[in-house]
Formats: C-alpha cells, structure tokens, sequence
C-alpha cells in the first residue's frame, strides 16, 4: 500500500505546532518500502548530486551508486530519525569520496606509439579495398599479353610451361612478358604502396 508523501516538515525534521506531524511522517517513512522511498527520493538526490558533480551523467551515477547501498541497509536506515538526511549524507559523501577515487584513478594520455605497440597491427579492410582497386586499374592498363601472363601466374598459379602452352608462346617470351609488366607496374605502383 502507498502512502502519501510526508508534509514537507516532517521531511525536514522540523516540529510544526502540531507536533505529532514529525511522528507520522517517520511511521508512514518506516511503513514504506525501499521502492516507495526511491520514487519519492530520486528526482530530489538526482537534482542535488548534480549540483554537486556538475554533470548529470556522473550524479546519476552517483546516485544508483548510493541507492544501490541504501536498498542493502534499508533496515537499518528507515529507523533513523531522517532517512533522508542520511541518505543525502551518503551522496554527499560518496561525491567527496569519488573525486579522491577519481584522481588517483584519472586517465593519463599516452602517446599514440606506446597505444600501437600494444594493439596487436590489424589491416583496415578499406585498405585492401582500395589497394585492390588501384592494383586492378594498373593491371588493366598493360598490354593484354602481360597481363595474361601475370593473371596466370600469380592469380591462377601456373608455372611458365603452363602459361606457354595456354598462351601458344615460349617460356622465354613468358618470363620476358612477365618482367616487363612487374616493371611496369612497379613504375605505376604509388611511393606509400611499395
């Protein structure tokens, strides 16, 4: 069952002239399960770690944080005379906490050789993409004799017999074909390829 939020002087813990406000707001606070007080406490310690953090992403962390320890303590915590004190207590000095955590935990740069010679080298698939591409582009700008011979040789792995008797010439006229189309490709092939 819900109960309705405690007057706002019990929830400060100050005694209004009525007096026993204070006692119903700590018996409905004690009825309360955790989930109730969470709902009821979250939009408030949300607001209030972010103005100590500065940043709304670190006081929602902040925040799951110390609830998570509230859920785990709730026992002994709605017996307080100001659950809410001591809650806002523990964000507070689990903020002050965090930023000694923080800076002995802070991140240094590092130059970018010593982040190489850690990571093991992988090739970017663009790369071959693109040395694919520019390899073909030079394939086809041969004479179609050469780039026969280099076809069969390399891509279809034949020997210089094979390619002769596939191409009705002799093996020298293959290995001359052949060095003159890796000559010239070696000319065309761009200075960061070689």
């Amino acid at each position: 069952m819900l109960v309705p939020a405690a007057p706002v002087a019990a929830a400060t813990g100050t005694v209004d002239a009525m007096g026993p406000v204070e006692d119903a707001g700590r018996a409905a606070l004690q009825a309360d399960g955790f989930e109730a007080f969470a709902r009821r406490m979250m939009p408030g310690l949300l607001r209030y770690a972010g103005a100590l953090t500065g940043d709304p992403h670190l006081a929602a962390d902040l925040v799951q944080d110390v609830m998570v320890r509230v859920q785990g303590r709730w026992g002994r915590i709605r017996r307080t005379d100001h659950p809410e004190r001591y809650v806002k207590t523990m964000v507070t000095n689990e903020h002050l906490s965090f930023r000694r955590r923080w800076h002995t935990r802070a991140v240094v740069s590092v130059a970018d050789e010593t982040l190489y010679a850690r990571t093991p080298v992988t090739v970017d698939p663009t790369i071959r993409v693109v040395d694919h591409d520019g390899l073909r582009q030079r394939l086809g700008d041969l004479p179609r004799r050469q780039r026969a011979v280099l076809v069969l040789r390399f891509y279809e792995d034949l020997d210089d017999a094979e390619i002769a008797d596939l191409l009705g010439m002799t093996t020298g006229t293959v290995r001359s074909n052949a060095s003159r189309a890796l000559a010239a490709l070696r000319r065309t092939t761009p200075e960061e390829e070689r």
